[in-house]
Order: structure tokens, then C-alpha cells, then sequence
């Protein structure tokens, strides 16, 4: 997979039945390794475009390769090599947290042996130890919140989506994510991070692009936005690009 970029999405166009146009013909490649933050308003495509790249949605038009393999065509291919966590919580209410670990590995054909000792691994990463044989309905939202994100990692995925992956945690926990992914990060995982905490994204990322209207309006790494827009940290460069496409 040498040379060969992690993500690489071309002029993806989505409008859904009710007439809303998610994507407006977004483009944007990520290179193996990359941590990219994707950053703008509630609406403006980000949830359609990771939907996208995983087949929860099916783009109008434009292709996805991910690590080369045609994420339509290819699908399974392409689908073992992502971990996503998700925005909306979506855990089976009547399992408790192992199993959805280990039924989550299964899908993705891990064995079952490795399943179990992947799983006693992630709880213990997570801190859901005590919480193993706990059905996911009783879990807190912060709780909730960790096992979608160990879940994501069960089958070692090559790319990592994490969409609003610490909406109402504790600030403990964010900080403890924070060290998590930049570990996985440096171990050569590429990840792609939406966020409304606009620090995390400067925090944490190489790279971020900034959507708007289901386009890219623009990106960079922090430090090249900052100089563009003469702004002192990235919330400012949000609010000058953001706040100038909205009164367009």
C-alpha cells in the first residue's frame, strides 16, 4: 500500500429525497498516516460524507478508494480496512459490552480466539472492565461513548472515522481519548476526526478541512490556515471561513 493514499474521494455529489444537497461535488485525499480533521456547521455534509466512504449512503455521483480499492465495487475490501465510531449512539441494547465487542470482530471474520483477546484488551484500554457483562442500555452516555469507540478498533482497522467522538464525555475521558488516538495515530493509523470542540481539532490534527454547504471550502494544516486568515488559533479561521460562506 506504499505511496498509495489512505482515502481518496472525488467529486462525490449526494442529494437526498427531500430535495437537500449533503455534497456538492467534494473532493479530498488523505494520505496513509494522516490524522485530518473535517470541521463545519451541523448540515454541512460531514455524517453524508463518512456515510459515504462506508456505504451507509449512496453518493449520486463520484468514486472512493479507499487504499485503492473501489469502496462501491469492492465494498467488502475496502469496508474491513475502516473502524468508525459514529455520532448517533447505535449499540445494541441487548447485549452487554463484551459481546458487542466480540459479535462486532465476527462480522469483519475475526476469529473467535482472537475476538476474546482483542476484546479483554480493549476493555481494559476503555476502562469498561467492571462494565463487561453490563448490557449497553444501562451504561452512562460517556460509557456508551468508549465502547463505540473500542468497537471500532475490534478488527484493527487501516482507517479510523470518529464523528463527534467525544460529544458529552467528561473532560477525563477527552483528555484520555485524546492520548489514545494520538498513540494509534503515531503507530501509522490514519483517522479522520469531526468535531465541534475546535480545539481538539488543533489539538490533535495534521491537516483540516474545513466543509461548508457540502463542499470543501478550504485546507490546510493549522499553522498555514492561521497565516492565511491572520487568525490566532483555529475557532477564528472557523469563524472567518464559516461565517463569510454563510453570508454568501
Amino acid at each position: 500500500m506504499s505511496g498509495v493514499p489512505a482515502l481518496k474521494i472525488e467529486k462525490l455529489t449526494k442529494t437526498y429525497s427531500n430535495g437537500f444537497l449533503a455534497l456538492d461535488g467534494v473532493s479530498l485525499e488523505v494520505g496513509a498516516g494522516k490524522f485530518v480533521g473535517l470541521l463545519g456547521p451541523n448540515g454541512a455534509g460531514k455524517t453524508t460524507l463518512i456515510n459515504s466512504v462506508v456505504s451507509l449512503a449512496r453518493p449520486d455521483t463520484g468514486s472512493v478508494e479507499v487504499y485503492g480499492k473501489d469502496a462501491f465495487r469492492e465494498f467488502r475490501e475496502a469496508r474491513r480496512m475502516i473502524g468508525i465510531s459514529p455520532q448517533e449512539v447505535n449499540l445494541d441494547k441487548f447485549l452487554t459490552v463484551r459481546e458487542v465487542l466480540t459479535f462486532h470482530a465476527g462480522y469483519y471474520g475475526v476469529p473467535r480466539k482472537k475476538a476474546k483477546e482483542k476484546a479483554e484488551e480493549m476493555l481494559e484500554r476503555f476502562g469498561l472492565v467492571e462494565k463487561r457483562d453490563q448490557r449497553t442500555n444501562t451504561l452512562s452516555g460517556g460509557m456508551k461513548r468508549r465502547v463505540m469507540f473500542a468497537r471500532a478498533l475490534m478488527h484493527d482497522p487501516d482507517v479510523l472515522f470518529l464523528d463527534e467522538p467525544t460529544a458529552g464525555v467528561d473532560v477525563e475521558l477527552r483528555y484520555s481519548l485524546w492520548g489514545y488516538v494520538r498513540e494509534l495515530n503515531r503507530g501509522g493509523m490514519t483517522i479522520l476526526l469531526t468535531t465541534h470542540y475546535l480545539e481538539e481539532a488543533e489539538a490533535l490534527c495534521d491537516e483540516i478541512a474545513l466543509i461548508d454547504g457540502g463542499r470543501i471550502v478550504d485546507r490546510g494544516t493549522s499553522a498555514d490556515l492561521k497565516d492565511r486568515y491572520e487568525a490566532g488559533n483555529v475557532e477564528e479561521v472557523y469563524m472567518k471561513v464559516i461565517g463569510a460562506a454563510s453570508h454568501r
